[in-house]
């Protein structure tokens, strides 16, 4: 008796049909990441602010944090495809959620249609700042100095108590683009960007935690690095004073935390300035002050966590604007006597 053959299934057919699937859901998937986010909303404009050497994917990030890509990975692998890395211009741009990729990145490349450039030094207060803000015409002073004292959320700040002046010493001196309606939340958010992007680059709060300091504590020095140093091979110099003084508990004596709370400053300050009631007068309070006195540069941060090793305690300013160097009291008044 014939035995009866079983009937083979074809599965050919259905592989055909699963991977066809596969393959359309993965491009339909695609092209929704590479869309725009809401083509409803192309009346809605959006503040970009592209701060100078932003690398793609710090761009990338901020387009998909304000909602205007679907996925920064996309942007990111849309960019390296088109070779535009690199390519991409610093300033404020007027975005909406309605545009695709190659809009969005074509503005990018175009760079922004009217900007202002800003150079805030180094060693500029806070109020300085607003200053010159208000000075080229972006914000007002007022405005600036509200924004300011507000809640930001970064790491760095989170230790730092809500109050005045809060952010001093944080606000990164920079050249920045920025377009004549950004807003004061921006310029502050610009500025801050900025700082978190230099101390995650140098490893910096690492590197302040290896000397025994918080980041706090090293940015305070850093700011009467910068306001005393006027030349700039002395900032390591007088960073190795400070902590020389700190070390055997010797009073600062740091005449830029006097001009720090004055009303005005003066190019020369007078005894009774050094018996101004202040937590900032280093001439009363030993230790550091509770505060950063000034927004210090990459030079002076630097100074702060590789310091000039040496036995020096005492400096004086010269006519040039460089100091003199001492080890002893009475070298350091032969020196006031020579050069003041």
């Amino acid at each position: 008796m014939r035995k009866r053959r079983k009937r083979r299934f074809n599965y050919g057919p259905w592989i055909i049909a699963v991977l066809f699937f596969v393959l359309a859901t993965g491009y339909l998937e695609a092209r929704s990441v590479f869309s725009p986010v809401d083509q409803t909303r192309a009346e809605e404009q959006v503040n970009v602010v592209v701060p100078k050497n932003s690398s793609t994917a710090y761009i990338a990030g901020q387009l998909e944090n304000e909602g205007l890509v679907h996925s920064a990975l996309a942007f990111r692998l849309y960019a390296r495809y088109h070779e535009i890395d690199g390519k991409l211009k610093p300033g404020t741009y007027q975005l909406n959620p309605a545009m695709t990729l190659e809009e969005i990145t074509g503005q990018l490349i175009k760079g922004p249609d009217e900007t202002i450039k800003i150079t805030v030094p180094e060693g500029f207060t806070v109020a300085q700042v607003a200053g010159l803000l208000n000075q080229v015409g972006i914000t007002g002073k007022e405005d600036f100095l509200r924004v300011t004292d507000s809640e930001w959320n970064y790491p760095y700040l989170k230790d730092i108590s809500a109050e005045e002046n809060r952010l001093e010493g944080y606000l990164f001196p920079d050249t920045y683009h920025v377009s004549p309606i950004t807003g004061p939340e921006k310029l502050v958010q610009m500025m801050l960007d900025r700082f978190n992007t230099v101390i995650e680059e140098q490893n910096y709060i690492k590197r302040a935690t290896d000397r025994n300091l918080t980041l706090h504590q090293a940015v305070i020095i850093a700011s009467m690095v910068e306001r005393e140093a006027r030349v700039a091979g002395e900032r390591a110099r007088i960073a190795g004073v400070i902590f020389n003084r700190l070390e055997i508990g010797m009073p600062l004596q740091i005449d830029a935390t006097i001009q720090y709370v004055l009303e005005a400053p003066r190019e020369i300050l007078l005894y009774k300035d050094l018996e101004v009631d202040s937590p900032y007068n280093t001439y009363k309070h030993p230790g550091l002050p509770p505060g950063p006195i000034a927004c210090p540069g990459w030079p002076s941060l630097q100074a702060v966590i590789e310091p000039e090793e040496h036995d020096f305690l005492y400096y004086v300013a010269k006519p040039d604007g460089s100091h003199a160097f001492s080890r002893t009291l009475q070298e350091h008044n032969n020196n006031i006597r020579a050069y003041q």
